[in-house]
């Protein structure tokens, strides 16, 4: 988790990837290495909370926020950012991620700052651009072959500003039972 200390990270996923298996594992690595954490994610994607306690995540211990919009989304972000008591937070941008330059520039900064990691989840396909040059870290999550309840989950890192060679974390999940 170390790694992604004071880094704005985008997460990205086509609409059928898998964004919130990656992005939640990363909360749950933030909450075992005692980084309070928190989600931000805005009103009409939710995430399935049941799923979320299964895969091992403290529900008790996440604080969420819902936000109308992009823009709302990343204010909520700047304010936990800007507090200081937050080492991780995640925002789910929803399927139109348009943010101004300012505020995507403000987010780096203050997660800089802060030594926190700030990822934005968005929903596109690898080959579009990320969010903007500010971005330190981008990833692509892909879920890849099913069988029944088990499924082959991918991110692939695309950028990386710090140089290090692309990776990529793949492993075998199981699947929310609406999945089956």
């Amino acid at each position: 988790m170390s790694e992604f200390r004071g880094r704005l990270v985008e997460l990205s996923a086509c609409a059928a990837g898998a964004p919130l298996t990656a992005a939640f594992r990363l909360v749950l690595e933030a909450q075992r290495a005692g980084e309070p954490a928190a989600w931000i994610g805005r009103r009409g994607f939710p995430f399935f909370p049941p799923d979320v306690a299964e895969a091992g995540v403290d529900l008790a211990a996440l604080p969420v926020v819902w936000a109308p919009d992009a823009r709302a989304a990343a204010g909520a972000a700047d304010l936990l950012v800007r507090s200081g008591g937050f080492g991780f937070v995640a925002v789910d941008l929803g399927p139109d991620p348009r943010l101004p330059l300012a505020a995507v520039a403000r987010l780096a900064a203050l997660a800089r700052q802060h030594g926190a990691t700030l990822v934005l989840i968005t929903q596109k396909e690898p080959s579009r651009p990320s969010l903007g040059a500010l971005v330190s870290l981008r990833a692509h999550a892909e879920r890849l072959t099913r069988v029944r309840d088990r499924y082959r989950f991918e991110a692939r890192v695309l950028k990386d500003k710090r140089g290090r060679p692309a990776g990529c974390l793949a492993e075998v999940c199981r699947g929310p039972d609406g999945l089956h």
